[in-house]
């Protein structure tokens, strides 16, 4: 082969492992190396079985878990090669894979607590690390643990409460903190006041119990009573001028097409639509099945359209990544597209995905009946009974006499 041909064939990694395993005793590379070529171009799955033989060769102890930690970079990103070998091994039952997310989660849990003033941060360490056990608890119990995103949101408010605290009251000390101080604090935000208090509740309870605090100032702080839909939708002009882009406009990207689509017309949430599998999509039937709902969801054309342009584009880049909407950053994995990504996606029509959905389930709950929506969309008619507030239905009023 000339220098050009021999550089893009196919099996040049696996030649090289080939090549490594008779100096090396490892009966997996070869089949790492196949895995590897698969999933990224030849010069790269070449650097990363190079990458491997040198782990092996370097004399500390080469079983795939071990090997598995070694290849990880120092960073947010755990690298290309650390991913792949974590894919195969996992894949192929030789190791447990890596713990990412969670030292991910574990700086940022530490980034809100460093964010405290320092005579108050003690007590909001010792916090986090009761969520976080609370968690383990609530995992072996089989119970509904909390998720990372939730105790990262409570150590936000926390931390922006010990900020006010510190800053606008002069008080460096939870004992110190007053009931005033704490209504104060929940009227800089009031569309936020529920998830405030409710928070802030909880870190009082926990500190009274640890003696932190001898009184919790929260206990007779009366939460909103207005439990409607305080959101922002959509109106019907805004309504057709969106539709008009995602279904004429062929400059569109196929992604905001079909989250947009999908947001408006059937009420798909960011997480269904980033978990949406091509396996989902039935193209008999033209139905797909969206996240936790109990029954398939029938596709209308102008859908449909959306998602055939959407999978031509994940066709385009030759990727075995599961998923419909497949991005650059994640062609080369198994791994949804990131939540910033769904937020973002819709940002050159100046709309985001959660307030067409909110525009969708309000003209659902107040044309059909919750419980029928509830169903429908795989949620909680006590949720969705929020969305009737402040809403009267003329035509059922008794005519006056």
């Amino acid at each position: 082969m000339c220098l050009r041909c021999w550089t893009r064939n196919p099996t040049r990694p696996i030649t090289q492992a080939e090549n490594l395993v008779v100096t090396i005793e490892c009966n997996w590379l070869v089949g790492f190396a196949a895995f590897a070529a698969e999933r990224h171009c030849v010069a790269r799955a070449c650097v990363m079985v190079s990458a491997v033989g040198r782990l092996l060769r370097d004399g500390q102890p080469s079983q795939p878990q071990a090997l598995l930690e070694r290849a990880r970079r120092p960073g947010r990103s755990a690298g290309a090669l650390a991913r792949t070998l974590e894919e195969f091994f996992v894949t192929e039952r030789l190791a447990f894979g890596l713990d990412q997310n969670a030292r991910l989660a574990l700086g940022r849990r530490q980034r809100r607590v460093n964010a405290t003033p320092e005579p108050l941060r003690p007590a909001v360490a010792a916090f986090a690390d009761h969520l976080v056990r609370s968690r383990e608890r609530a995992r072996r119990c089989g119970t509904h643990p909390r998720a990372d995103n939730t105790i990262e949101q409570m150590l936000g408010i926390v931390r922006d409460l010990a900020c006010f605290v510190a800053v606008e009251r002069a008080k460096h000390d939870w004992a110190t903190v007053e009931v005033s101080d704490i209504e104060s604090f929940l009227m800089q935000r009031p569309a936020n006041r529920r998830r405030r208090l409710q928070t802030t509740r909880q870190f009082f309870r926990w500190a009274r119990k640890n003696k932190t605090v001898l009184v919790n100032p929260t206990r007779e702080l009366p939460s909103t009573p207005h439990r409607g839909f305080t959101g922002q939708t959509l109106s019907l002009a805004e309504q057709r001028r969106l539709f008009h882009r995602w279904t004429v406009d062929p400059d569109v990207h196929p992604h905001e097409a079909l989250v947009g689509m999908m947001a408006l017309l059937h009420a798909a949430s960011s997480t269904e639509l980033r978990q949406l599998r091509v396996e989902d999509y039935d193209q008999a039937r033209q139905t797909v099945r969206l996240g936790s709902r109990s029954l398939p969801l029938p596709v209308d054309p102008v859908t449909l359209t959306a998602l055939r342009r959407c999978l031509d584009q994940r066709a385009a880049l030759a990727t075995r990544n599961p998923h419909v909407i497949v991005t650059t950053q994640t062609k080369t994995r198994a791994t949804p597209a990131s939540t910033a990504y769904l937020c973002h996606v819709l940002d050159s029509a100046g709309v985001s995905p959660k307030r067409l959905r909110a525009t969708r389930i309000v003209d659902l709950v107040v044309t059909l009946d919750p419980k029928v929506v509830s169903e429908a969309l795989g949620m909680k008619a006590e949720g969705l009974v929020d969305y009737l507030a402040d809403h009267v239905d003329a035509s059922r009023l008794a005519e006056p006499s």
